[in-house]
């Protein structure tokens, strides 16, 4: 983003817009087109050094209206007078952006996240955590973007994977099958003396004792601290998949893993709480 659109606004005047403007990465400018912008149709910045309107994108008025607030949830200062501030969410309304419906704990949440690809982070790693799981519960669109995005001021990528459940369970399955064998074996020896019965029988009644020997056992001594995740690669979107935990006392990831993807050779870390994976910040 330019500088004059991340500061805060400084030296800049607001007004509403609903059209967009081009931005070139190489320069760092915005490009205007032909048009005037006009402040009563849109919303407008405009450059009090020279005193020229202009256009902004979606990306640059959810990105202001994002700083506003952050500043008034987190720090507790107003960025914006109201009448700008609901000039600039009923723009982004118009244009269908999503940032208009956040509640609280969203706005928090996306400060959070903007703050932390800053390498400014305002929330520690369990606040961050618990506010995620918060907003899981209620659904929130913005707590998981299964889709990679990446910030033009930072450079970097992040995207949100998901647990591998089906491939955690099987983890547990040669210690489950071991266990259910020697309980049938055992069972029907022991009570096939007296009577004869059905094994299917012999292994529903031992089901809750097998369950619970097959977790610890897995969990204590062969896989331990497990969690699989998989998802897109933040950079390219080929999916991989990582295994967290020790196995068979062999340490593996624990808190972070730092993986390379297989496919565009890109090095990106991933959280194992928040299953946040992000790319490295470029040198």
């Amino acid at each position: 983003m330019p500088n004059w659109i991340t500061a805060r606004m400084n030296g800049i005047e607001l007004g509403s817009t609903k059209r967009d403007v081009g931005y070139d990465k190489e320069t760092g400018q915005l490009l205007e087109d032909s048009e005037e912008c006009v402040p009563d149709d849109e919303y407008c910045a405009v450059d009090e050094k020279t005193g020229n309107l202009i256009r902004l994108t979606l990306a640059e008025k959810e990105r202001i209206f994002l700083d506003a607030l952050q500043s008034y949830y987190v720090n507790g200062r107003q960025l914006l007078p109201d009448d700008q501030f609901d000039l600039l969410k009923e723009d982004l309304s118009w244009n269908g952006s999503n940032f208009v419906q956040m509640n609280r704990n969203e706005a928090k949440y996306l400060a959070a996240m903007e703050s932390y690809l800053k390498g400014e982070p305002i929330l520690g790693d369990e606040e961050f955590d618990s506010l995620k799981a918060t907003l899981k519960e209620e659904k929130s669109r913005f707590a998981v973007s299964t889709e990679p995005k990446c910030y033009i001021d930072t450079g970097i990528c992040t995207v949100t994977l998901k647990e591998d459940v089906f491939r955690q369970n099987l983890l547990y399955l040669p210690v489950g099958v071991i266990l259910s064998l020697i309980w049938v074996t055992l069972g029907f020896e022991v009570i096939g003396i007296f009577v004869k019965i059905n094994p299917v029988i012999i292994l529903a009644l031992g089901s809750t004792l097998i369950y619970e020997y097959t977790k610890k056992i897995t969990e204590k001594y062969i896989f331990i601290n497990n969690k699989i995740v998989y998802g897109p690669c933040p950079s390219c979107e080929a999916e991989n998949r990582v295994y967290f935990g020790d196995i068979l006392g062999v340490e593996g990831y624990n808190d972070i893993a730092s993986i390379k993807c297989k496919t565009c050779k890109v090095k990106f870390d991933i959280q194992k709480n928040s299953m946040r994976a992000s790319t490295l910040p470029p040198k």
